[in-house]
């Protein structure tokens, strides 16, 4: 039974040359893709009324299969620790409580509730269905890199958002102040020009144009500021990939020189350099190419020495 729990997680979190592996991960995320391009196409009321049975016959379908998957993953992940480690019940918590977890739960429960409580709402169903694309982001590590490149720079954020919010607070409260008597059913108190100044920032545009000429002035810098503010968040959000893909690079980088230290890569560290690649979405060549760069280093290093 262990063996066999061995071979589902390996089958499910393993490494990117097992050839089973790769066809049960193509086969799950066509099916997560198919059920996304489903979904979008039943909100169309001609096919829905058409295809009705089909879409229906094909939830189900994908749900016994996302069902399966969650339940397989659960079991295995019992063997991710040794006792010493925390026996079964660590791997399995980690696995039901960890992000990838938690869309697989939330990716199949809309089908069981609409069994068991008939008249929800479909379209916050339809909503919680969608989730299943984030099933595809286990195989690819953009999303991971852009979430801990937000963590990196959550500094940056921070000091972006409360310029945000000193802007908005001032900007509206003199704008309150310069259109509230011309116009009270546009500007009729400070949260309502608050309302008026973020839609002006996310979109170019109120709803609603000022008359006076102060208001003008301060719809321009509002325009301004938020060309600024989008500015800075962009650089934050594109430097702080870039280094975190650099990262990512050297972290590998790193382990492939601890492998090569003695010229004999064991089969444990094989496997975890192969779980690393696969982690951080690199392909064969990459690795290949660090790994080439290491050895002229040291062949280069051989040659200086004799």
């Amino acid at each position: 039974m262990k063996s066999l729990q061995t071979r589902i997680y390996d089958l499910l979190e393993g490494s990117i040359n097992n050839k089973a592996s790769r066809i049960c991960e193509i086969f799950v995320a066509s099916v997560v893709v198919l059920n996304v391009l489903a979904i979008i196409l039943e909100s169309v009321h001609e096919l829905h009324e058409a295809y009705a049975a089909e879409f229906h016959i094909f939830d189900i379908v994908s749900v016994m299969i996302f069902s399966v998957e969650y339940v397989l993953r659960v079991w295995s992940y019992g063997v991710k620790y040794s006792q010493e480690e925390g026996g079964s019940w660590r791997g399995r918590k980690e696995y039901i409580f960890s992000f990838y977890g938690l869309i697989d739960f939330f990716g199949t429960v809309p089908f069981y509730a609409q069994l068991l409580f008939p008249g929800l709402d479909l379209r916050v169903l339809r909503i919680f269905r969608l989730m299943r694309i984030f099933k595809l982001s286990r195989y690819n590590s953009a999303l991971t890199d852009l979430i801990e490149a937000v963590r990196a720079e959550r500094d940056s954020f921070t000091s972006a958002l409360f310029l945000l919010l000193i802007s908005c607070l001032l900007c509206s409260s003199m704008i309150y102040i310069a259109e509230g008597h011309l116009q009270p059913e546009v500007f009729p108190s400070i949260p309502a020009t608050m309302k008026w100044y973020l839609l002006t920032i996310i979109s170019g545009w109120g709803n609603a144009d000022p008359v006076s000429t102060f208001g003008i002035v301060l719809v321009v810098i509002t325009q301004v500021l938020a060309i600024a503010l989008a500015a800075i968040l962009t650089g934050v959000v594109a430097t702080a990939y870039t280094t975190q893909v650099e990262r990512r690079e050297v972290m590998m980088e790193t382990e492939i020189r601890e492998a090569l230290a003695d010229g004999i890569v064991t089969e444990e560290e094989q496997v975890k350099l192969e779980k690393l690649q696969r982690q951080f979405g690199m392909s064969d060549d990459q690795v290949e190419a660090i790994r080439r760069q290491i050895e002229e280093e040291k062949a280069e290093k051989a040659r200086g020495k004799a």
